[in-house]
Parts: C-alpha cells; structure tokens; sequence
C-alpha cells in the first residue's frame, strides 16, 4: 500500500528552484526535487499547476460548452494535483489522486463522530413519553382494538360482580334472582351469563359497574382472639376491620380502580388465633380451600393439666366431626418452656373441618387453653409478624400454598 508523507518530511528533502515572479503569471509550472534518503539519487517531479479560470466573451451563452469561451495561454496544460506517495515498491511517485489510506481514515473519522454524536442524545423512554406529558406508546384507538381483542375472556356474572366488591358471590347471585341487575339495558336473571366490563354496560340496583375491576390482593394476617372471620354480624369484631388502613392506602396508588371487596379463605373461629389467608381472588380461594388441594395444617394447642401417653393416643386414633371420623396427621408432645408453664400439643391435619382440632383434644380429656394455627401448606407465619399485622404474600408464597397463577 502507498505510504503518504508529510510535508514536514517532504519541506526537508525537497528542492524547490526560485524562478523569476513573472513567470508564474499564468499557469506555473514548479520542478520539485526530494530524495527518501541521503544516499539515493534525487527524483525531479514536474507539476503543472491549474490554470486561470476561462473568460466567457461578452454575449455568450454559459451553456455553449467550449465555444465562445477564450483561455488565456497555458490553458492546453494537463493538470496535476500534487500527492507525492510512496510505492509498494518502496519508490516514491507523483498521483493526481488522494491516498486510498488518507481516504479511509477521513471516512472512518466521519463516522466514529457521528457515532458519538448519536450516543450524546438522550434516549425517550416509554413511561417518560406517557408521564411527561409526551405521546403515548400507543394509540387510543390501539389500545380499543386491543382490549376487544386480546383482553381478558368474558366471566360469569356473578363472580364479575363479586370481583367488583358489590357483595359476596352469593350475594351477588341473590341480587340477579331479585331482578337488580342489568346487562347492557335488560334485567338479567341468570348468574351465570358471561360479560365482560369492559365491552357490556352492567347496572347494579342503578348503578355503573366500574369497567376496570380491582387488582388481585393475597395477605397472610396473623388474627387475633375475639374476631371473627365474617363480615355480616355487627356486634363481633371482623377480622376485615383490621384492612382500612391498608384499602385506603391502596386506594390512593390506584385512582380510579374500585376498592377490592376482600375475605377470608377458611375459617377460624373466634377463639382461635394465628394464620389465616385473605384475598379477593374467588378462583385461588377455591383452590386452595378444596380438599383436593390436600394442604396440610399445623396448629400450636396449649391444654390445662398433665399430658400423659393416652392423651396422644386418643387424639391420634382421630374422632366423630359432623359425621365423618376424622384423624389427625400427625400429634406431637413439644417441650416446656419457661414462660409458658402450660403443655403444648403440635398437631397437623389435612381436612380442616369446623372445630377439628378442639374436638380432637376434647375427645381425649383435655382442656384447651389457646388454640394457634402456625402453618398452612408449606407457608408458616412469619415468626416476627404481630398479632392483628397481615403481609403480602409474594408469588413464592402462593406456591407454597399450592397456587399457580
């Protein structure tokens, strides 16, 4: 490839002869001399420079080409530019083009700053765009085709309406039957009609029905004794009170979404403290409450008096519970502990039926003192979570207890 040099380089070999300043009047002619090194002979390069302009004469067309047009004397020279390189030859010669090498490195140069100017510029992201007060991402009318298209598949309506917190889903079936529902201008009697908010007008005793329905809520709350788990009866304390806090708070991150309409999954009786799951989410309640789920439950039984091996016994030989014999999975005697004077009895069952494990201890003669579930599935309450303090379950959570969303 041809190696360029520099005119520093050149200015130090080169020779140029002084020619009187008349003679470079017109188109100048300059005999350059250089050597690439003290022992080899010199090269004598003749450059002929360009010439003057041409002189159109007065009253010619510009566009004649070459006619009417005089060139002034010189004007027949060829002309050079003068790039003195050097050979693969390792010779150097005179070309009237620029170097392929110096070419390349203005183009590269070119390019590497477009490069950096590109980079310079701030980069508009998405949520930005929407927030800022920019476009969207996309289109109102995007998004329509979108949501008539793709959303969520049409529900029945009475699980729609018990989403939508108007009552629970049989009492929101009691409110079809009584003709307080509509659908899209016509009173529909039957709960299990598909609809869907976003496309169908649904009326409750005269009122919209929100066509966004509330996020899916899961906690895990740590209840305490004296509440119970409904919410219908207002001379008991409901274990849903301890929420308001917590819906409020909710309501203010999403404005505009109506407020989920939560419950319990299960049961504990007033008496009865530890974990119990709340949500609002109809299908993972089912799922996870249905004895096919097969989840197991641990409680923590404190009993008055001495614990002796017939006790065990008679608990683990199991008991009559609303008809059905009911055995536990497993019972187990814990060891005492200091502040606590009283035996504590361990005992897991897997059907949960209502008063299972107090018939159990009552079966065997003993007396119960407190009464804690610890564990449902593979969940366990969180040892530093306090009594009336609920948590959110996280999605591993929710596999713990045996949901796949």
């Amino acid at each position: 490839m041809a190696a360029t040099l520099s005119w520093s380089s050149l200015s130090r070999s080169f020779h140029f002869p002084r020619r009187p300043a008349r003679s470079l009047s017109l188109a100048p002619r300059v005999i350059i001399t250089c050597s690439s090194s003290p022992s080899s002979p010199p090269l004598q390069f003749d450059i002929s420079f360009a010439p003057p302009k041409p002189k159109p004469r007065p009253g010619s067309d510009s566009d004649s080409g070459s006619r009417g047009v005089d060139f002034v004397s010189g004007a027949g020279q060829q002309l050079f530019i003068p790039w003195i390189v050097r050979g693969e030859d390792g010779q150097l010669k005179l070309q009237s083009h620029p170097p392929a090498r110096l070419i390349h490195d203005l183009a590269h140069a070119d390019t590497q700053e477009k490069k950096a100017k590109k980079k310079d510029k701030p980069k508009k992201t998405a949520t930005a765009a929407g927030a800022g007060g920019g476009e969207p991402k996309y289109s109102k009318a995007a998004r329509r085709f979108y949501n008539e298209n793709f959303g969520d598949a049409p529900q029945r309506l009475s699980k729609v309406l018990a989403a939508a917190g108007v009552a629970s889903r049989r009492g929101s079936e009691e409110l079809i039957f009584e003709g307080k529902v509509t659908v899209n201008g016509s009173v529909c009697n039957t709960p299990q009609t598909r609809v869907d908010p976003m496309k169908d007008a649904i009326y409750v005793n005269g009122n919209r029905l929100p066509k966004r329905l509330p996020q899916k809520v899961y906690l895990a709350l740590n209840k305490p004794k004296g509440y119970i788990c409904s919410a219908g009866e207002k001379e008991s304390k409901s274990v849903l009170e301890l929420f308001d806090d917590y819906l409020k708070i909710l309501g203010k991150k999403n404005p505009g979404l109506p407020k989920p309409r939560l419950f319990t999954v299960g049961r504990l009786d007033v008496a009865t403290s530890g974990l119990i799951i709340v949500t609002n989410d109809g299908d993972f309640a089912q799922k996870i409450s249905h004895p096919s789920a097969n989840l197991s439950k641990e409680y923590i039984a404190a009993v008055d008096g001495e614990v002796h091996k017939r006790h065990l016994i008679a608990i683990s030989q199991g008991t009559i519970v609303d008809g059905t014999h009911c055995i536990p999975d497993s019972v187990e005697l814990l060891p005492r502990q200091p502040e606590n004077p009283r035996p504590r009895l361990r005992i897991v069952v897997h059907e949960g039926r209502n008063h299972e494990v107090r018939e159990l201890i009552k079966n065997a003669g003993l007396e119960i003192y407190s009464l804690k579930r610890v564990r449902i599935g593979s969940f366990r309450l969180p040892a530093d979570l306090g009594l009336g303090k609920h948590v959110e379950l996280k999605p591993a959570d929710l596999q713990a207890l045996g949901w796949k969303s």
